[in-house]
């Protein structure tokens, strides 16, 4: 996760401190004052070296540090939640009353010391994506107070008074806080800076991040489309606005039932010929992909049909090149039709960063192909690293990495922060050096490369235990995982078996 912003103290006005002695000393102890406050303040919430993860163990939630230790016991009813793992910041909820839905909430800092206490009630901004996984916004708290709510950073300043009737993200689109007040709605970004005035019934996301613009519902009930310089861009005068379908200055929109292509002036592009329009492909003269009878063709701006609509499906990966499926299998086509990947594979996905596609067979091999559709690499894809560059590959029974040109590399080269790397030798796992010197030796079942807090799992006789970055047993495989999605420790703690929920526990 991302750290939170630094802590910027304030500075104070000193025009006036050398008006008279007296005001100097006045001023000069107010200093002293403001400073041990403030320096109170950087203690109790602070970054740190450390990571922070919730636990759960006899039924009850807590939290561990990322050596292991326990910060705060195991003893809430309710799941604790860090909004920002490298902040000692632990929201806790408490007395809940689940007949009237109420509950009691206080944060806590890792002496388990109170923090906040200003304000009634203090709750993380939760968000989810569009697979319902949830996440916080990592630098902000929604509090409330005398009855409204606002928003504190992590080191409890003010972001915005407590003056709204909801503070609420906007689902799927970080840094974006959707604000209520007076039955209106607007728009303020993570520091507290305003997007959109509150003069909206509803605001959400138009793209996949607050730059693409929002929809706007007006009172009416008819919506439009505002830039993220709070600019119209279409008047609010539509029964629907289709989400994430626009591009080329065109948008898709619902009138009486019916999906009709505008333009940002509001003339009409497309109206006819399709029961649908899917996307708005990346050339404006290859027009769009629609659906006619349940399957999908391309059409140009003009009504041309250039690819009949015959395909179960048809996504744009690049421009003028389609992912397509028929007969339940998955190929490469261009705009002009031509294969350029055979339908055989059950899934393909293209890799935008990377220039390649990923093509799934029935026995969950992968082939990986570059941009001239020619396969470069087979084996299950393990990982997929775009900030890294790299892929790293199961082939037959060795792991294999990958950058995105297609060169093999040295694990070391891959996880650079590592100490520790996994090795096999007769059909036994155990872990070498940078430089290939055993330091543990050959004599696990199985085993995982270290994670991020340096910790690696090993498995024996069927049982799963870990290492730490020196080669040190912190815990004796003991564990059965055989239900567990995925093997990570911290010290003795286990990632729990959903892994959306993101906890550690203690078998």
């Amino acid at each position: 996760m991302s750290r939170g912003r630094r802590y910027e103290e304030r500075k104070l006005n000193l025009k006036k401190v050398f008006a008279v002695v007296l005001a100097f000393v006045v001023v000069i102890m107010f200093i002293f004052v403001i400073k041990g406050i403030l320096t109170k303040d950087k203690e109790q919430v602070k970054m740190t070296s450390k990571d922070y993860a919730v636990v759960f163990q006899d039924n009850k939630w807590g939290v561990i540090d990322s050596n292991g230790n326990i910060v705060i016991d195991p003893s809430y009813e309710e799941m604790i939640t860090i909004p920002n793992s490298k902040n000692d910041v632990f929201l806790c909820i408490y007395d809940v009353n689940y007949e009237t839905g109420e509950y009691k909430t206080k944060v806590l800092n890792s002496k388990n010391e109170e923090i906040f206490t200003q304000y009634e009630q203090i709750e993380g901004v939760v968000n989810k994506d569009e697979s319902n996984n949830i996440w916080y916004e990592d630098n902000v708290l929604k509090v409330k107070k005398d009855g409204k709510y606002g928003m504190i950073n992590l080191l409890g300043k003010e972001l915005v008074p407590c003056q709204y009737d909801d503070v609420v993200a906007i689902e799927g689109i970080k840094d974006t806080i959707k604000v209520t007040k007076d039955s209106k709605v607007g728009v303020i970004d993570n520091e507290g800076k305003e997007i959109l005035g509150i003069q909206y019934t509803d605001v959400t996301n138009l793209g996949k991040d607050n730059k693409e613009g929002f929809i706007v519902k007006g009172e009416d009930g008819k919506y439009g489309i505002v830039d993220y310089s709070n600019q119209t861009i279409l008047e609010t005068k539509y029964d629907e606005i289709v989400k994430e379908v626009y591009g080329n200055d065109m948008y898709l929109v619902k009138q009486a039932g019916k999906q009709v292509l505008v333009k940002s002036d509001g003339t009409e592009v497309l109206n006819t010929g399709y029961d649908e329009i899917k996307e708005i492909l990346k050339n404006a003269e290859n027009g769009v992909i629609y659906v006619k009878d349940s399957k999908y063709g391309v059409m140009k701006m003009s009504g041309e049909v250039t690819i009949p609509a015959e395909y179960e499906e048809l996504k744009e990966a690049k421009s003028g090149i389609l992912i397509a499926k028929q007969n339940g299998k998955y190929g490469v086509i261009d705009i002009q039709k031509a294969t350029k990947v055979e339908q055989t594979y059950v899934s393909i996905s293209y890799n935008e960063k990377a220039d390649l596609y990923i093509a799934e067979k029935e026995d969950y091999n992968n082939d990986i192909i570059d941009n001239t559709f020619a396969v470069r690499q087979s084996g299950i894809l393990v990982d997929s690293d775009d900030e890294k560059g790299y892929i790293e590959l199961k082939q037959g029974e060795e792991y294999k990495y990958y950058n995105f040109k297609f060169e093999e590399k040295n694990i070391a080269e891959v996880h650079t922060s590592n100490n520790l790397f996994k090795s096999k030798r007769d059909g036994k796992y155990g872990f070498v050096d940078k430089d290939g010197k055993v330091i543990v030796d050959y004599q696990y079942d199985d085993a995982t490369e270290q994670n991020s807090y340096g910790y690696a799992g090993i498995k024996k006789d069927g049982k799963w235990g870990a290492i730490d970055n020196k080669g040190n047993i912190v815990q004796e495989p003991t564990y059965n995982l055989d239900d567990y999605l995925k093997i990570d420790f911290i010290g003795r703690w286990h990632l729990g078996k959903d892994i959306n929920m993101n906890y550690y526990n203690q078998l």
